[in-house]
């Protein structure tokens, strides 16, 4: 799992590049008010239309105040990236435990992510958003997911409970399932299904495949 803690780094690195690091407790939660206010600013109107005023009003910081940790509104676009999937691993992280075995660590941790996609559906117009604001933003927050599933995949096949050969490739296409069912339950479809039944019915596909036994 040494790769997955490399990633949760070089994400929280990604962040305090991208934002001046306070040195009072005082400047850690005036830049957390910063980052919660862009995403709510962002996840409503989008990175061209959300505007620096707006965002430090929602904050209630003073305008002048938003340059002592940002340069510019890409600069905290770029900083709000990085902390969105920060919050994504850690949420994540915080559902595993050392005794589960594999398929219940995938269930476990999607569950987590759709709860949050639920507390937090502007991540993906956010994200989406990324793919043209910043591109490498883009990118970095889809591979440092598909590693950490990979690295997941390849403790269960060390353990004996999943097939070897698994890898890349496997790893995006459960992420891929991951984010298009949160977008269609959790988004699109809230009242439909919990996380807890999505992750399940995931969860099952990964077990028993589709072809007929």
């Amino acid at each position: 799992m040494g790769n997955t803690r490399a990633t949760g780094t070089k994400v929280a690195d990604a962040a305090v590049s991208d934002a001046k690091t306070p040195r009072t407790e005082r400047g850690r939660r005036t830049l957390r008010k910063l980052l919660d206010a862009a995403a709510e600013e962002f996840g409503e109107k989008g990175f061209h239309e959300a505007s620096v005023s707006s965002i430090t009003r929602r904050a209630g910081v003073a305008l002048g105040s938003f340059y002592t940790y940002f340069d510019s509104k890409d600069g905290l676009f770029r900083a709000l990236v990085a902390d969105m999937s920060e919050k994504v691993r850690t949420s994540a992280r915080s559902a595993l435990s050392d005794d589960m075995g594999a398929l219940e660590i995938e269930r476990a941790a999607l569950t987590a992510f759709l709860r949050f996609a639920a507390e937090h559906k502007e991540i993906y117009r956010i994200i989406d958003e990324a793919e043209f604001v910043d591109p490498e933003s883009y990118r970095m927050h889809y591979q440092t997911i598909a590693e950490r599933i990979a690295d997941r995949l390849h403790s269960g096949a060390a353990k004996g409970e999943l097939r070897e050969g698994l890898g890349e490739l496997e790893a995006w296409a459960v992420m891929g399932m991951n984010v298009f069912v949160g977008l269609r339950y959790i988004v699109w479809g809230a009242a439909e299904m919990t996380p807890e039944q999505v992750a399940a019915g995931v969860n099952r596909l990964l077990a028993e495949g589709v072809l007929r036994r």
